[in-house]
């Protein structure tokens, strides 16, 4: 049995506890999708489920993920909002371009910001789609702005 901070597989190849909890998110995510669609519901805010995500994280999680929302707004304000197995994500034409993933969601030692296939990255045969984040200062941001332009194609 694996603790809820250990981000290895079940000794059997089985998912470890953050990944069921991951699962089970998007899980919510998909029953809160159509169920916001039915008679009588409540519509969910896609910007307020994310906005109340980024506030849940720890401090460290909470600095970057607040940038870098902050920074997708304002260098890619085409882009939809939306939580997509819990993690802050961004969309086109409903598909994730990218989003961020807290550190401490799998406990990893960083956290990353990622590109799905709807972004515009490709370079040749081979490219980066997930990057490693520390902090985010004006070097990290300004990485990040040219991502989201090349991802925006």
């Amino acid at each position: 049995m694996t603790s809820s901070t250990d981000t290895t597989a079940e000794p059997d190849g089985g998912f470890t506890d953050q990944e069921r909890a991951a699962m089970k998110e998007r899980a919510k995510e998909l029953r809160a999708a159509r169920a916001s669609g039915g008679k009588g519901r409540k519509k969910v805010d896609p910007e307020v489920a994310v906005l109340e995500k980024i506030a849940e994280m720890p401090d460290d999680d909470r600095v970057m993920a607040e940038r870098i929302h902050a920074l997708v707004k304002e260098h890619a304000p085409e882009l939809g909002t939306k939580t997509w197995y819990g993690m802050p994500a961004y969309t086109r034409d409903g598909k994730v371009v990218c989003f961020f993933q807290a550190a401490s969601k799998f406990g990893a030692r960083y956290a990353t910001f990622g590109f799905e296939g709807a972004a515009h990255l490709d370079e040749g045969d081979m490219w980066a789609t997930t990057f490693a984040l520390t902090h985010i200062g004006p070097a990290e941001e300004e990485r990040i702005v040219e991502l989201l332009r090349r991802a925006m194609g």
